[in-house]
């Protein structure tokens, strides 16, 4: 019997506290309209000081099971896609798990970085499929803001954080769920977009650097490229997509993948106006939105995308 992996519930949470472009402008050299004009950024949540990725995780987590209508016993696989780790080590997914109190089955993270969900999508589709596991928790889980250089306002003004998650089942006989995925990367484009610190190199965390015009202009460029792999992968017609719902890193980057599938944007996801980039979280945290918002309804067709540091890009195709 096919499987396919099936998408039941998603969940999402935000930190409580939201920083506006004015109130960055007070302590950096930039303005509202700059950071709107070049990025349709307005605002961005910041995580308190007790509040750690594995914790955002949790409450976005427990959202996506209650609107699956499952327990946490009832989950036997945890992929965390993040940048931002409790820990170096161990994974921060299983600190999830035993923070929902789940005690079999197994958890992971993955670090794709704003593409680490569609990664962590993918790489869950694949285990479901095989029979490997039979409820999966996919999470994206950022806390971006303790990774910034806030004097930095090419840097600072990009990001936020949050959690977004999806409950996956394989199930039997239907044609719901995953019907594709596409992963690509490419190292040439490793200092383009990094953070100058790690373990193994400097022993420090370290902060975001971005070339940003090398960065959006492959990134324009591939996430074309992934539009095109996905619909031929998946044997779908541009208009057979009904939502986009991409990474939430700069609305012209969105409105360029838009236009290469021919849609209006009243059919496209947009939360990166108050949520800023939230990385690997972003499309998680956008189709809990869309989902809850009733904008997206069963039966229709969902292409996520995202484009990140690595570079790393990719796509996957959801029936709801």
């Amino acid at each position: 019997m096919k499987l396919q992996s099936v998408l039941l519930g998603t969940g999402s949470y935000l930190p409580e506290r939201s920083v506006s472009n004015h109130e960055l402008s007070k302590s950096l050299d930039t303005n509202h309209d700059w950071i709107v004009e070049r990025t349709g950024i307005h605002s961005r949540h910041v995580a308190a000081d007790d509040e750690y990725t594995s914790d955002l995780a949790v409450k976005a987590a427990t959202r996506a099971l209650e609107a699956a209508n499952l327990k946490p016993s009832d989950i036997d696989m945890i992929i965390l896609a993040t940048s931002t780790p409790d820990n170096t080590f161990p994974a921060t997914a299983t600190r999830i798990q035993s923070k929902l109190g789940i005690t079999t089955g197994f958890a992971f993270d993955i670090a794709a970085v704003c593409s680490g969900f569609v990664f962590a999508l993918a790489t869950a589709d694949n285990y479901l499929k095989q029979g490997m596991a039979k409820n999966a928790l996919v999470i994206g889980a950022e806390t971006m803001t303790r990774i910034l250089d806030w004097e930095d306002r090419t840097t600072a003004v990009l990001f936020g954080d949050g959690a977004g998650a999806v409950v996956l089942q394989a199930q039997g006989n239907t044609d719901k769920g995953i019907l594709g995925n596409t992963l690509r990367t490419d190292g040439a484009g490793y200092d383009q977009l990094y953070v100058d610190g790690g373990a193994s190199s400097t022993q420090s965390t370290g902060v975001i650097k971005m070339n940003g015009r090398e960065v959006f202009k492959h990134a324009v460029t591939r996430l074309g490229e992934a539009v095109n792999d996905i619909l031929e992968i998946c044997n779908v017609e541009q208009s057979d997509i009904d939502w986009l719902v991409p990474h939430q890193a700069n609305k012209r980057i969105i409105d360029a993948t838009a236009k290469k599938l021919n849609l209006p944007d009243e059919r496209v996801i947009h939360t990166g106006h108050s949520q800023a980039n939230t990385s690997a979280a972003s499309i998680p945290l956008a189709l809990d939105y869309g989902i809850r918002e009733g904008k997206i309804k069963p039966g229709q067709l969902v292409l996520c995308e995202a484009f990140a540091g690595g570079y790393a890009w990719g796509a996957n195709i959801i029936r709801i």
